[in-house]
């Protein structure tokens, strides 16, 4: 549960369990130097005015994007908000689930409880989110979001207050990914008044977790307060595989997150002021490999793991601290700034290659490949699974220490006012920030053998010699945005640039202790310009039309001499109503681009250079979004509500040119060859009853057939994740006005799928499980 809060119009459902209600480098800096000399000009010269001489002002949320007391059907293009008392509903701690119920997003399962996400927005690439801007209360999340943007790190969804979710136009003044658009997630604000939550939680695989906070603000004096949170999340699971001769070896994961809040308010100089310290630590140490299943092996036992992935582990650290400031002036100027730096360091041990003989990994074989020929690999297959009976050559199992650790700092500022034009008003807002990132790649091996079941040490290599290098950025970036009324016509053009210096340092494998004897450098820099125009057309109080067109920017990767930045231009048009029966929103969408980008991660296959980059050149994406959503029972007065939602997704993806690609979702590329990872249907449907201490919810995602390589008509089976229906459900039962209790089943009807076939062999979602917890409200 978390602090209390009342959204409106929100474009889900907003009929939760219990709605509580409360209260060049040179001319880099230049630019820079020159946006925040602007902003600070303009926040010291501005009329003051009276205000109110009792105490402080109303500030608005703290967030960047909507907020989640904010109104999406105000944004003039696709966006969304998922409330607290959305959240509530199912209770999920599971990112992947969350988003289900937006269209327009497209997801790639993994582990089964969403500890590393694959997210795309209208046709991105899904792998490790790296091609969307995610956010948390509006700081870049993601380990190094320019110099490595793979997600490898994602916020834990079970202590978030809310999601918001921007496409098209207005996402131009997030950046530095503008093709498809962005996630900010919502961590829980201090709440008014001193108060607290817990939610308790226990199930089958042994999962068990607390989430609680605690906070308020109290008055010092007439004109300001002073307050805080502090909230905690721990999780636990034994997973649900099961790994060959290593019975008892969870599969599962635990996790513990802390977050602190220090925040003041006070009225100086006639204006309104907010300073907010946050700081957030956590840890991760799940039992995941990279190491999947046969088809034939699939079909036979999909939660099996095989012998040779009992000992990998990702043993993962984050931290977090920013310090914002938020001015409200007397005549409506509004200045915000926030400073920043995330730490995240993680080693995941996994099974990487096997060398049948043990003569050394130049003759080694990925997984990838032995799972996607395990006839022509029988003897690198046997290594995998280690049947009794078996023994290997010593040093013929290669596991791999992938170990990095990053940072991300920068400053942020923006400032907001409205202005008065001809025959109608105007806001505006402009911003600007300073960032760099690092990703230190360090990497080695250690060597094992099959003996008779068993996994067996034999040798460990030198840290650092499999790989040694440091990627990193510097980015400058500043943004412009206006909305502007006449009557019923609203429009708001943006515009983004971006300047960023990327740089790789290899030190070689043969120089671990980074002396620079080997030391290759390559840099790369681009600057783009990413505009974008919004609109909006109020036919009447409760419907509109809108639309946009904007480009679309991901800048390429460090020490990337051959590929060129993605870059595409996108258009929508929709159609939305808002009214008492409730909400309909009817969105096309066009995305062409000129440059089509792929990354070599492991997560994709790994058959290529991890970090590489591959132009696909010109390709489309093209498709509708609708979502609906009402209360049955509101036309009858039959004292409860029976809210549905529904939310469709169809999409067109497709190589506009054709070429030759060692990267291994593309290979070779025919022109209208669909892109993979990208189904062409996706629907979501839920369907609640709400009495007045109880309710339930079912909710049920279907998506259709997926392509996992390139190509066009009927797919393959080597190249296929069947389509499938996976239902949920929660029962609430309010037994006081502070203490709730709860149930939830995943995946109801138990249904069996895969829903990958990366990094290396199919991999299942998650089977039924059975979760019951208490809330309590204090």
């Amino acid at each position: 549960m978390r602090p209390d809060t009342v959204p409106t119009a929100s474009p889900t459902g907003r009929w939760g369990p219990r709605a509580r209600q409360t209260g060049s480098c040179t001319m880099k800096h230049l630019l820079l130097a020159s946006a925040a000399g602007i902003l600070s000009y303009s926040a010291a010269f501005a009329d003051s005015g009276e205000g109110d001489a009792a105490g402080t002002a109303a500030l608005p949320e703290i967030v960047t994007v909507i907020g989640l007391s904010g109104d999406a059907g105000d944004v003039t293009g696709s966006a969304a908000v998922i409330s607290p008392e959305d959240l509530d509903i199912q209770g999920y701690g599971d990112i992947t689930r969350i988003l289900r119920q937006v269209p327009g997003i497209y997801l790639q399962e993994e582990d089964g409880f969403g500890l590393r996400p694959n997210i795309g927005l209208r046709g991105t690439g899904l792998d490790r989110s790296a091609k969307i801007t995610l956010m948390e209360d509006g700081v870049l999340i993601a380990p190094a979001p320019y110099a490595s943007p793979a997600a490898y790190y994602f916020p834990h969804a079970a202590r978030m207050a809310g999601v918001e979710i921007i496409k098209g136009a207005a996402g131009v003044r997030y950046g530095p990914q503008t093709q498809g658009g962005s996630i900010n997630l919502l961590s829980t604000p201090v709440p008014d008044d001193l108060s607290g939550a817990l939610d308790l939680r226990i199930g089958e695989e042994n999962s068990a977790s607390v989430h609680g906070w605690f906070g308020g603000m109290g008055d010092i004096g007439d004109t300001s307060r002073l307050g805080g949170l502090f909230e905690v999340l721990s999780s636990h699971s034994d997973g649900f595989k099961t790994i060959d001769n290593a019975a008892g070896t969870g599969t599962g994961f635990d996790i513990r997150d802390f977050v602190g809040k220090l925040r003041f308010e006070t009225r100086a100089a006639g204006a309104d002021h907010l300073f907010e310290l946050k700081g957030q630590v956590s840890s991760e140490l799940s039992n995941e490999t990279y190491l999947g299943l046969t088809d034939a092996d699939f079909a036979a036992s999909p939660y099996r793991r095989y012998a040779a992935s009992q000992f990998d582990e990702m043993d993962a650290d984050h931290s977090e601290i920013s310090l914002r400031h938020q001015a409200l002036f007397g005549n409506g100027l509004e200045w915000s700034s926030v400073i920043y730096r995330t730490d995240f360091e993680r080693d995941w041990f996994k099974t990487d290659r096997v060398d049948f003989d043990g003569s050394g990994p130049g003759g080694a074989v990925g997984i990838s490949a032995i799972l996607d020929d395990p006839v022509r690999y029988s003897d690198e297959f046997a290594v995998l699974r280690a049947p009794a009976g078996f023994v290997s050559a010593d040093d013929a199992l290669l596991l791999k220490h992938n170990n990095r650790t990053y940072f991300a700092q920068g400053i942020q500022s923006e400032l907001a006012g409205d202005l008065a034009i001809p025959g109608g008003q105007a806001s505006w807002r402009v911003g600007a920030r300073l960032h760099e990132d690092e990703m230190d790649r360090f990497q080695w091996y250690e060597r094992f053998a099959a003996d008779n079941g068993n996994i067996v040490l034999t040798g460990r290599d030198v840290p650092g010699t499999e790989s040694n290098r440091i990627e990193s950025a510097e980015a400058a970036a500043v943004f412009a945005q206006a909305e502007m009324s006449w009557g019923a016509l609203t429009l708001v053009p943006g515009l983004r640039y971006e300047s960023v210096e990327l740089t790789r340092r290899d030190y070689g494998k043969a120089d671990p202790q980074r002396t620079g004897a080997n030391l290759a450098v390559r840099e790369n820099s681009v600057d783009w310009v990413a505009p974008g125009l919004g609109a909006r057309y109020e036919i009447g109080p409760r419907l509109s039309l809108f639309g946009g067109i904007h480009r679309g920017y991901a800048p390429p990767a460090p020490g990337s001499t051959t590929a060129e930045p993605e870059d595409g231009t996108n258009y929508e048009a929709g159609l939305r109503y808002a009214g008492e029966i409730g909400m309909f929103e009817l969105v096309g969408f066009f995305n062409d681009y000129d440059n089509i980008l792929g990354s070599c991660t492991l997560s994709t296959g790994g058959s290529c250079t991890v970090g590489d980059q591959f132009d696909g050149g010109e390709a489309e994406v093209r498709g509708v979004e609708i979502v609906a959503e009402t209360d049955l029972g509101a036309p009858f007065d039959t004292g409860f509500a029976l809210p549905i939602r529904a939310a469709y997704t169809y999409t067109d993806a497709e190589f506009s040119t054709g070429f030759n690609s060692d990267f291994e979702p593309w290979g070779i590329v025919e022109p209208g060859d669909a892109l993979p990872y990208i189904p062409e249907h996706q629907l979501y449907l839920s369907a609640g009853l709400v009495l007045d201490r109880a309710g339930a919810q079912i909710a049920a995602n279907w998506v259709d057939d997926v392509r996992t390589v390139a190509g066009q008509g009927e797919i393959p089976g080597n190249a296929l994740i069947e389509s499938r229906w996976v239902a949920d459900l929660a029962l609430w039962y309010t037994l006081t006005e502070r203490v709730e209790l709860r149930g939830e089943v995943r995946n109801l009807f138990d249904e069996t799928y895969a829903v990958a076939r990366r990094p290396a062999g199919l991999r299942p979602g998650a089977p039924r499980a059975v979760t019951v917890g208490v809330n309590f409200d204090f």
